[in-house]
């Protein structure tokens, strides 16, 4: 429906450059009856039975896997990333809709008997009530994805408000969920800017958030929800480093960096931003990157030769190509320079090319801050103990992965790494749908990880019951067949 605020964002084509669509900002009072409606519809939703949740699930199931070639059109045509990376994302979440389908076993409770005489124990678990996810225009399909399933599954219901940047993906996932039989109210999208994300992290009948963003903004939510009474999961921004040893496989380790630093236009936090190259090797590992990385075809999402798209929105590639010379003045070797890449024909779009900066030191930009952009790092170090201090003096700790052929390496290194997610010869080790992703220090704040076990606890409360029932030995109660006298 159209807002009434009077206020709009542009939607742009980053291909083209051209703005493609605008949408509406939601006000204070149209967050009020998103919310609203939400509470309204738990009175039923949240008492609704296992099975008829579960029978919901299993028919959005079914056509959100029809469909996901339609919402990775659209992701592509307002992300920008390539066709196969956005169905690559409609898949991951897919994955987390199929976990909430299993909900009856993951919400079983605990019983203990006789724990006094004739007294027994159990411990339930029961819904929060209205919730809220606050999602980031990375993945404007998938993140969406490792909330809401789980927190409906478990008897929410739940406020949704997306990217303003792409908005159009949880638009068509909402119907979806209506064509599978959702209750109205039960699933609500709110579009909007900060007035709709304040309204929420406030309002009074919101009683969880989930949020996926920059590290700023993590803390902002974390701070300003707990302050109204709220639980929250907040997860952050990243700087992942990839340590490769001189035993390494550098062919597998190039690909490896290649992929997991350029993929998606490194707008995700979970890429590779930073390879430390132990020993001698580093001459030779920026050698097979580059060669690599130079192969790769940039263009638009929605040409099926395209192996990597253009940046979100003009400013953002200024941005980060801003880091590119700011670490060439600093000292860094530009190995590979993306910054002046465009596209015949599509000049206005979005464009940078895959950069790779050799030599670059903990003290420079490009290093200590978070780009998100299709820019790689190299770090050399000359031993793994100076390796794993410089991750471990990162003041992130999402993700990781050691490259190396051998297992006392990997073991001692998933032991000594700071580093919620850690991938052993895995660029990035994002858990499957019934592990739970988060990182550690400044990538997480809250008590919960995201989806899997983790995300059930979150979007439930623990309730113990303890009972005692008389024996009908003792007279009070009579089990007899009734009779007339």
């Amino acid at each position: 429906m159209a807002g009434t605020s009077g206020r709009q964002g542009p939607v742009y084509n980053p291909a083209t450059g051209a703005q493609a669509a605008h949408v509406d900002f939601a006000s204070v009072e149209e967050v009020d009856a998103a919310v609203a409606a939400a509470k309204a519809a738990y009175e039923h939703w949240g008492r609704t039975s296992l099975a008829r949740r579960t029978e919901v699930l299993f028919r959005f199931r079914e056509l959100l896997a029809a469909h996901r070639g339609e919402i990775a059109e659209l992701v592509t045509a307002e992300h920008g990333k390539v066709h196969s990376d956005a169905l690559g994302e409609v898949a991951r979440g897919l994955e987390i809709v199929e976990v909430a389908c299993g909900i009856p076993q993951l919400l079983k409770g605990e019983l203990s008997t006789e724990v006094s005489t004739r007294v027994d124990v159990a411990t339930i678990r029961r819904p929060v009530g209205v919730v809220a996810g606050i999602t980031p225009f990375n993945f404007p399909a998938m993140v969406p994805m490792w909330m809401f399933p789980l927190a409906i599954a478990c008897g929410n219901t739940f406020v949704l408000k997306p990217s303003e940047k792409d908005p159009s993906a949880s638009l068509r996932i909402a119907g979806l969920l209506a064509e599978a039989g959702l209750p109205d109210g039960v699933f609500n999208v709110v579009n909007g800017d900060k007035v709709a994300v304040d309204r929420l992290l406030e309002h009074p009948d919101v009683r969880a958030v989930s949020f996926v963003g920059s590290t700023p903004i993590a803390r902002y939510v974390h701070s300003r929800a707990v302050e109204h009474g709220k639980r929250v999961q907040a997860l952050g921004g990243a700087k992942n480093h990839m340590l490769v040893l001189p035993d390494a496989d550098l062919d597998a380790a190039a690909d490896a960096a290649v992929s997991a630093a350029y993929g998606s236009a490194g707008e995700r936090c979970m890429a590779i931003s930073a390879v430390v190259a132990v020993g001698d090797i580093a001459d030779d590992l920026v050698a097979r990157i580059r060669e690599r990385a130079e192969k790769i075809k940039i263009g638009p999402g929605d040409d099926p030769a395209s192996e990597m798209g253009p940046l979100i929105t003009r400013e953002h590639r200024d941005k980060v190509a801003g880091y590119v010379d700011g670490a060439r003045e600093q000292g860094a070797e530009v190995a590979l320079d993306g910054t002046g890449y465009t596209v015949t024909g599509l000049e206005d779009g979005h464009w940078l090319g895959l950069t790779l900066l050799d030599r670059v030191t903990p003290e420079m930009d490009a290093y200590r801050d978070e780009i998100f952009g299709p820019v790689l790092c190299v770090v050399r170090a000359e031993s793994y103990e100076e390796g794993v201090e410089l991750i471990n003096s990162s003041p992130w700790g999402n993700g990781t992965a050691i490259f190396t052929r051998d297992g006392g390496a990997a073991r001692r290194f998933q032991t000594e790494a700071e580093v919620g997610m850690v991938g052993v010869n895995v660029p990035i080790p994002v858990p499957v749908g019934f592990h739970s992703f988060g990182g550690w220090k400044d990538s997480l704040f809250g008590d919960h990880h995201i989806y899997g076990s983790e995300g059930v606890r979150f979007y439930t409360r623990g309730q113990v019951v303890t009972s005692r029932w008389p024996d009908p030995s003792d007279g009070g109660v009579n089990l007899g067949f009734p009779t007339s006298s």
